[in-house]
């Protein structure tokens, strides 16, 4: 059976996200699709667990929980910097992993390493194909996701994408396009469940306009700044893995009806229920509340990650919702989408994205 190694890592939520919906989605193809951690690779026996406790990924994760994200820009080269120079020492740990395991193809949803894992796959199992699937909606050069001066297959999410690919040197034989990010199979499933009905078992207002409010999977402090902001605003708060957020948020002092979600893997049944999303401009939680209908509130600032900023253009060029400097003005960016709401709501639903249904046949393309 023809394998095919996704690769991810834990920094964010995202990565492994996308590879998990990628893998669900290529079910019915004849491959053996493996999930493969990045830190499994490089750190197979768990040494850095060992001595310090915890993983690498979970302090950026910390970070994004207490949105400490001012300086990231800086701190990005100088990561790339550690990186090249641990290159070698990668390389032949990669090489290791391939041979023992020997894929048929390997697809990276991870940027920054795709020289040392395309090269060392190279020098293992020579002619295997290496595809990056970018799970951001732009690149953040140099050296982030493209890698043109090696044979690397891209596939991007967006025209802009697309042009930074061809703009680096990559050949147009090795640049394919989706309609947009990956997310859930799940999001595409029909709808089962009344929505009106739900909406009060929850203690939603069905005649109110409901916001969802949502930071990747570890939440983030602004949500009780959010909060405080929107006493009267119904509230669907989902704080992912962040208990200790959720508890906070449910004793918050508010008129209107508040759900508060810890970790869940139906994020689609909790869009499902609401008008409109507010959070930050991250490429899967932009790209789901896109394609369930729901017009954005996000805000675009020094605190922006270095990744997601062009992701605020997207949403302002599109038509997709409001984009503020900061949740201070939440408020009346909430004001102005209740105001218009169905003009906004038809912006949205002018976005048609497939990516989840499209990768895989780009794939089989370059395996056969």
């Amino acid at each position: 059976m023809t394998s095919v190694d996704l690769i991810y890592f834990n920094a964010g939520g995202g990565h492994r996200a996308a590879a998990k919906a990628l893998k669900e989605a290529m079910q019915s193809r004849p491959w053996q699709v493996r999930l493969v951690n990045l830190v499994e690779i490089l750190d197979p026996a768990g040494q850095f667990y060992d001595k310090l406790g915890f993983q690498p990924e979970d302090l950026y994760n910390k970070r994004l929980a207490n949105g400490l994200t001012l300086g990231m820009s800086q701190e990005l080269k100088l990561l790339q910097w550690f990186i090249r120079l641990g290159h070698q020492a990668m390389v032949k740990k990669m090489q290791i992993h391939w041979l023992a395991t020997r894929p048929d193809m390997v697809v990276s949803l991870i940027p920054n390493f795709d020289r040392a894992l395309c090269q060392s796959l190279s020098l293992s199992l020579p002619g295997t194909p290496y595809v990056t699937v970018l799970t951001d909606m732009a690149d953040c050069p140099p050296n982030f996701w493209i890698e043109p001066d090696q044979p690397q297959h891209v596939i991007c999410g967006t025209d802009h994408a697309v042009a930074q690919a061809l703009s680096a040197g990559c050949s147009a034989g090795h640049v394919h396009q989706t309609s947009g990010m990956i997310i859930s199979p799940h999001f595409y499933a029909p709808r089962t469940v009344d929505r009106s009905v739900e909406r009060r078992n929850h203690g939603l207002n069905d005649q109110q306009a409901v916001g969802v409010v949502m930071f990747g999977g570890y939440g983030s402090a602004a949500m009780k700044r959010i909060a405080n902001r929107l006493p009267d605003t119904p509230l669907i708060l989902i704080c992912g893995k962040n208990a200790a957020l959720a508890q906070s948020l449910r004793r918050s002092p508010a008129t209107a009806a508040r759900v508060v979600v810890e970790f869940t893997d139906d994020i689609a049944y909790w869009m499902r229920l609401a008008d409109f999303f507010i959070g930050k401009p991250g490429p899967a939680s932009l790209s789901e509340a896109v394609h369930m209908g729901l017009p954005v509130i996000v805000t675009r600032n020094a605190w922006t990650m270095p990744q997601e900023r062009w992701n605020t253009q997207w949403v302002s060029d599109q038509g997709l919702g409001v984009v503020v400097r900061s949740f201070t003005k939440v408020q009346a960016a909430v004001d102005e989408i209740v105001g218009q709401l169905p003009q906004w709501q038809a912006n949205v639903r002018k976005i048609q994205n497939r990516a989840v249904f499209e990768v895989p046949e780009i794939l089989a393309k370059l395996l056969g």
